[in-house]
């Protein structure tokens, strides 16, 4: 349980003060997207490119570093448009969301100022580690995502009982299925950070987080269910597993920051 010294810095913040505190820091995340969109924009045609290889190519191997590429098939779908502001907005969407990623470390950063009043003093100096990690995770995210979800989805889906049939897909449709599926699954990968952080100002315990492991399984395959694209077992599993390993990867790293708290506290008063 904590304990705070009367003469502590940590004060209470009233109500208006949080609200306050809350809008200075979505205007600055908001000018720091503005600023990365503007960058994005400038690419976003090559943006629009990577996003393609999951349609146009197929994820295989090769014999040269980085030994993993997309290779090209032939027969593949190309993109239209269906309205003459279709690909303008598209590159919108694109720009927009790739600004978000450009950013992600100063959204990471506001969120951790607007959290740090809900910690002791000398637990606001990690907010580099918060930064970096939370930054890495998301990153992990959009990678697993691209080589992993994408290269299967894409194709089963193009596939699947399509004989018969014409695939015309607009640019619009197409990046929207791309992008929501990139930021959903950044985001699924920040789940470490959220459980150590909910441990950290003592909403969860390590210990009930275990207990209820059986009940984490069953919500992973529910949310993989609920992100993945396609329907089938396969393509499921790919996003429902790591969902879950993130979430066990969570509960070890919180008993290992809990354990270390509690060897700090008995050095300081032993040393106190």
């Amino acid at each position: 349980m904590r304990t705070e010294s009367p003469d502590s810095e940590d004060k209470r913040m009233p109500f208006w003060g949080h609200l306050d505190e809350l809008r200075t820091r979505i205007v600055t995340a908001v000018i720091a997207v503005a600023v990365g969109f503007g960058i994005a924009y400038g690419f976003s045609e090559n943006v629009l490119a990577i996003l393609l290889l999951p349609m146009k190519a197929d994820l295989g191997f090769t014999g040269e570093f980085p030994y993993i590429a997309f290779l090209p098939v032939e027969g593949r779908p190309t993109l239209h448009f269906a309205t003459l502001t279709e690909p303008f907005w598209a590159h919108i969407k694109i720009s927009l969301i790739a600004g978000v990623f450009l950013v992600v470390p100063v959204i990471m950063h506001q969120i951790w100022l607007f959290l740090a009043p809900g910690f002791m003093p000398k637990e606001r100096k990690f907010a580099g580690y918060f930064v970096l990690f939370s930054t890495v995770f998301f990153g992990a995210g959009i990678l697993f995502c691209f080589f992993v979800l994408l290269p299967f989805a894409v194709p089963f889906l193009l596939g699947f009982k399509t004989e018969h049939l014409v695939p015309i897909l607009t640019i619009g449709r197409y990046v929207d299925f791309v992008l929501k599926l990139l930021l959903a699954t950044g985001l699924v990968f920040e789940l470490p950070l959220i459980i150590v952080l909910l441990t950290r100002m003592g909403i969860l315990t390590p210990e009930w987080l275990a207990n209820n492991r059986k009940y984490a399984l069953l919500a992973s395959f529910i949310l993989g269910a609920i992100l993945t694209p396609t329907q089938d077992i396969f393509n499921m599993t790919l996003l429902s597993i790591p969902i879950y390993f993130l979430y066990e990867f969570g509960i070890l790293a919180s008993r290992v920051l809990r354990k270390k708290t509690k060897t700090d506290a008995m050095d300081l008063k032993e040393t106190g």
